[in-house]
C-alpha cells in the first residue's frame, strides 16, 4: 500500500472500513485476493469473489472514493482490472450515484451491503443517547444490569461461535466458519473486538464491533434464547457505544436494518431491536455492476435465484 491510497482516504468525507487497508488485511486473510487501485483523484479497495468454472467476480465495497474530477479514471482502472482478471462482472456499493454515460451499469438487489442502516450520533453525552432511544431499550440495559449481567472484551471466538451457531439455526440465517471470525478478529487487532455478556460465570451473549475513524460498527451478534428474559444484547451494545466513544469515534453505525416501509423482510426481527436504540436512518444507493461478461452475468443471475 502506498501512502497516497492512505493520505486519500483520510481526506474523504465518506471514507469508511470497507475501503480502508486494514479491510484489505482481513480479506486477505480469508483467502480473497484484493487491490488497492489509485488514481491522482480517486482510489477504490476491490475484493475478487472465486466462482465454479474458474470463475470470479470483483466487488467495491463501498467505493470506489473519489472527488469531483476522478470518477471516470477510476472506473477505467476498475474496468482494465476485471478485464485483465476475466470476470464477469464488477459489483459497486457505493455511497453516491454515479453518474458516468459510458459504462452501462446495472441496478442489482444483491450486496454484501445494506442500503438502509441506522446510526447514533456519539458526539452526545450519555444521558442524551439514552434519551433518544425508544424506552424499551432504555429499560432492557436497566434489567440486565440489575441481574447481574457483566461484559466484557474476551478473545474467546469458540465461545461467540457456540453462541452464533445456536443464534443463526434458530433465526434462520447463515453463517460463515469459526475461522472466519477468528481471522477477522486476529487481522484487525486495533480495531475489532469481541465483548461477551456473562451471567453467573455463563457465556449468553456476544457480539463483534468494529471501530475505525469516525466510526464504532455492530457487525456481528449471538444471543442463547434460553436467557432472553436477561436482555444482555442490550447490554453488550451500550458498552459497545462506550467503547466506540472511548475511541474518539463520533458515529456508532448499526450497519443494516430492513428499508422502510418493506414488507416481511428478512431483517424484520433485527431491525425492531435496533431501533429501540434510537438513532437516525442511513441510506444508500442500489449496489451497481459493470457487467464484463453479459452471457455468463445473466448465468449468475439466474444460478443465484434458483439457490
Amino acid at each position: 500500500m502506498s501512502n497516497s491510497y492512505l493520505n486519500f482516504w483520510e481526506q474523504r468525507s465518506h471514507r469508511n472500513l470497507w475501503q480502508h487497508p486494514v479491510w484489505s488485511s482481513f480479506q486477505e486473510s480469508i483467502d480473497r485476493k484484493t487491490w488497492l487501485l489509485e488514481t491522482d483523484n480517486a482510489t477504490a479497495l476491490v475484493i475478487k469473489h472465486d466462482l465454479p468454472k474458474g470463475l470470479n467476480w470483483l466487488e467495491i465495497p463501498r467505493g470506489p472514493l473519489w472527488n469531483i474530477k476522478g470518477l471516470a479514471g477510476i472506473l477505467k482502472k476498475i474496468e482494465e482490472l476485471g478485464k485483465a482478471e476475466g470476470s464477469i462482472f464488477v459489483r459497486m456499493s457505493t455511497y453516491g450515484e454515479i453518474q458516468i454515460t459510458n459504462y452501462k451499469l446495472r441496478i442489482t438487489s444483491y450486496d454484501h451491503h445494506p442500503e438502509t442502516s441506522l446510526s447514533i450520533d456519539l458526539t452526545k453525552t450519555d444521558e442524551e443517547i439514552l434519551a433518544q432511544m425508544k424506552p424499551k431499550g432504555r429499560y432492557n440495559i436497566k434489567v440486565a444490569k440489575k441481574n447481574g449481567v457483566v461484559v466484557e472484551g474476551s478473545d474467546d471466538a469458540d465461545a461467540f461461535y457456540s453462541l452464533l451457531t445456536k443464534t443463526g439455526g434458530r433465526d434462520g440465517f447463515g453463517i460463515h466458519n469459526k475461522s472466519f471470525y477468528k481471522k477477522m478478529l486476529d487481522t484487525m487487532p486495533e480495531n475489532a473486538q469481541l465483548l461477551l455478556a456473562k451471567h453467573e460465570g455463563e457465556v449468553i451473549a456476544g457480539g463483534i464491533f468494529v471501530y475505525l475513524d469516525e466510526w464504532g460498527i455492530y457487525y456481528y451478534g449471538a444471543s442463547d434464547h434460553n436467557y432472553r428474559k436477561l436482555m444482555a444484547p442490550y447490554l453488550i451494545q451500550w458498552e459497545a457505544i462506550q467503547e466506540a466513544k472511548k475511541r474518539g469515534c463520533k458515529y456508532y453505525d448499526f450497519l443494516g436494518i430492513s428499508p422502510e416501509n418493506a414488507k416481511n423482510h428478512s431483517w424484520a426481527g433485527v431491525t425492531e431491536f435496533k431501533k429501540k436504540f434510537g438513532g437516525k436512518v442511513l441510506s444508500y444507493p442500489k449496489a451497481k455492476d459493470m457487467v464484463l461478461k453479459p452471457f455468463w452475468y445473466w448465468a449468475y443471475k439466474i444460478y443465484k435465484k434458483m439457490r
